[in-house]
């Protein structure tokens, strides 16, 4: 795996400040290699910072998503960057934590599934996660923008995942014209 570049990161967000006109402020770092941590970090500020993390932080998660593109990482390793804007997802990252810790106590009291709502890809595996040292088993379900995690009492088997091809074709016949 090769050290990520932050020189494209920079001309990306000098671009949408410049001919996106938005007024912010980034700082690019590279942290300490740890597991599970990003690899490049960007961290948005400035007055415009409300746009960023309006709708859930649409936009924050598309400049994020466009930008793990521009570096050609694999959708696996989209997690080795990570955008944020006013500790937007920082603070989304722990009342993840904080729900996986209540699911698995509701889990474990009432010997029922817990379905969490639907979230994003890097919210998904953040929450698989935080949720594997329970023990308990998880898997996630439903389609593109609704898909969710759901956790299992012990010994339940999650349902085995649909086969790729036939996910793909799901989601295809979704999004086609009726």
């Amino acid at each position: 795996m090769t050290a990520l570049a932050s020189e494209p990161i920079e001309d990306l967000l000098r671009l949408l400040t410049t001919a996106g006109h938005l007024d912010l402020q980034f700082q690019i770092a590279h942290p300490t290699p740890a597991p599970e941590t990003p690899e490049l970090t960007v961290d948005l500020s400035g007055p415009d910072t409300p746009l960023l993390i309006a709708n859930n932080g649409e936009l924050l998660h598309a400049i994020e998503h466009i930008a793990a593109k521009l570096l050609r990482l694999e959708p696996e390793e989209h997690d080795r960057i990570c955008f944020d804007a006013a500790r937007f997802k920082a603070d989304r990252d722990h009342q993840l934590r904080l729900s996986a810790e209540a699911a698995v106590a509701q889990v474990r009291a009432t010997g029922l599934p817990f379905a969490f709502t639907p979230m994003t890809s890097r919210e998904r595996r953040m929450l698989h996660l935080a949720l594997k040292p329970s023990g308990l088993p998880t898997a996630s379900s439903g389609l593109g923008p609704r898909r969710f995690v759901v956790l299992y009492p012990e010994g339940h088997q999650p349902p085995e995942p649909t086969p790729t091809a036939d996910r793909t074709h799901q989601i295809r016949n979704t999004f086609r014209r009726r």
